[in-house]
């Protein structure tokens, strides 16, 4: 991005000051979303996200596992994202694998709770197929195509867009035996995405297994279950510009910013997850106040992106008509 005049700089503050951004918002408003899904017929889930100039796809590929020794009754999600250098020249090279890592750590930490899955924003427990033995691990990869600041609300955003919209099959009949197949964790690759709501396999399993020996499972493409997304936050990102702090803040806010908090928040206003990027410290009364002010603000977004959900994946319906 080129760099801001002294003048330019003086601009922006001095509105986010008097609360009249550059681009005539508060520093409480979001830059219109847009968003799209099944864009990928490949995949389990995809979707589209769009802030303003900042435009992100998310895909989720679901594929049956072995639970970790450590955690037998959970099943597995890793997060993947990738910063293209067409949507930043500072992405080439190492500043995009840099940027890639930390939006993936940050991702992990505000929609998968601890290391224990304490807090999780998805459900582990509900992608167990048999306990110790079958999982559903799902793997989540993100691209930014565009970025005009504000990654991490919108990576989130995209997420949850595509989980809402996975679905991936029922397993039930006898045609694998995981025993015989198995190979580190990774065992089956699922059918794409054939509905446009979420679902998750209701697992049938055919035949009883002893120790260590695995069950017998099919796959059909014919009968799923709903997988409950209700539980799955958004992130709200509070950027510290001068004396104020920001919501949906663009890379020419970001530009100079002193700090800034994420806080991931779901549907009941719990707290998900919350990480902090910037050299400057922060009182505690103030990250108090922003969790109040994300609180507040994850309703009025989780009300839009439902909306928008839901327009998608009607639209989506209308053209498969």
């Amino acid at each position: 991005m080129v760099g801001l005049s002294l003048g330019e700089k003086h601009f922006i503050k001095g509105g986010i000051d008097q609360n009249i951004r550059s681009d005539g918002r508060k520093r409480d408003s979001y830059r219109p979303i847009f968003v799209e899904t099944g864009i990928i017929p490949q995949a389990n889930g995809s979707a589209r996200v769009r802030m303003g100039a900042t435009e992100v796809i998310a895909s989720v590929k679901a594929e049956l596992g072995r639970p970790s020794a450590l955690h037998p009754d959970k099943g597995k999600v890793a997060i993947f994202v990738d910063c293209s250098a067409v949507a930043e020249p500072t992405f080439e090279g190492r500043g995009g694998e840099e940027l890639s890592a930390e939006l993936s750590v940050a991702l992990e930490r505000c929609l998968l709770g601890g290391t224990s899955g304490a807090g999780a924003g998805i459900d582990l427990t509900s992608l167990i197929v048999a306990e110790g033995k079958i999982c559903w691990d799902l793997y989540i990869d993100s691209l930014v195509i565009s970025s005009d600041g504000n990654l991490l609300d919108a990576l989130a955003a995209a997420i949850k867009g595509h989980i809402s919209n996975i679905s991936v099959v029922r397993v039930m009949k006898c045609l694998y035996n995981f025993f015989e197949c198995s190979c580190d964790g990774v065992l089956i690759k699922l059918l794409k995405a054939a509905l446009a709501n979420t679902a998750i396999p209701k697992v049938n399993i055919s035949a009883a297994a002893s120790g260590d020996e695995q069950p017998e499972v099919d796959i059909s493409d014919e009968e799923f279950l709903q997988f409950d997304t209700s539980a799955v936050p958004v992130i709200i990102t509070l950027t510290q510009v001068g004396r104020h702090y920001i919501v949906d803040a663009t890379s020419e806010e970001e530009s100079h910013m002193s700090s800034a908090v994420s806080i991931s928040v779901n549907r009941k206003g719990h707290i998900c997850g919350l990480t902090k990027r910037g050299g400057e410290g922060l009182d505690p009364s103030v990250v108090s106040d922003m969790i109040s002010v994300a609180q507040h603000l994850s309703e009025l977004l989780m009300s839009r992106l439902d909306s928008e959900i839901s327009a998608a994946e009607a639209e989506g319906g209308d053209e498969e008509l």
